[in-house]
């Protein structure tokens, strides 16, 4: 299984960052793809950090799982990539797995993707236009697609991407190596 998110600059540093972390710790190959064209990023907090891979490089077809974190900057970058957008929409389109948190959703949604969907995102990026279901959560899972609300969910938005990836005993690994208690263990 590869996995890739995409880092813009302006991505929000615990989006991502925690959702690399938790994913790695269960020994998921992650790569954390730049968008700029060189491997340094900036989060929306001043971290800069440098990328496995550089997006100009990347090819999806190698890959299972494609995320974005949010950030209002970092979803504004992001957006503003044609072929960022073209890859996800064929990737979501070929039945595979496909995450977004905070804002991030907001661009699947302008695609078209989050028509008669369940989904959440950060409530001031909801659009009655994106034709789906919000729901007031902090993760959503709906076939292959995954939609966290913002910051604040990223355990639980890591936590339904490794529900999709890993088994039962490498997230109650996961979870007990972070001494995450989730209300609902069994969801």
């Amino acid at each position: 299984m590869k996995i890739a998110i995409f880092l813009a600059d302006g991505f929000e540093t615990c989006e991502g960052l925690i959702t690399v972390d938790m994913l790695r710790r269960a020994s998921l190959d992650i790569d954390t793809i730049s968008m700029n064209d060189r491997d340094e990023v900036t989060t929306s907090h001043g971290v800069r950090l440098h990328a496995d891979r550089l997006f100009r490089d990347f090819d999806a077809k190698d890959y299972d799982v494609l995320i974005m974190p949010g950030g209002k900057r970092g979803t504004m970058n992001l957006e503003a990539c044609e072929p960022l957008k073209q890859m996800f929409a064929e990737h979501y389109a070929q039945g595979k797995l496909t995450c977004a948190i905070c804002a991030a959703p907001s661009i699947l949604g302008h695609m078209g993707i989050l028509k008669g969907k369940k989904y959440t995102c950060f409530p001031d990026f909801n659009e009655d236009a994106f034709g789906g279901e919000y729901q007031n959560e902090l993760a959503v899972t709906d076939d292959n697609l995954i939609t966290g609300r913002g910051m604040g969910a990223t355990i639980e938005f890591a936590r339904h991407i490794l529900k999709k990836t890993v088994s039962d005993e490498v997230l109650e690994k996961v979870q007990n190596g972070m001494q995450y208690e989730h209300t609902f263990r069994n969801a």
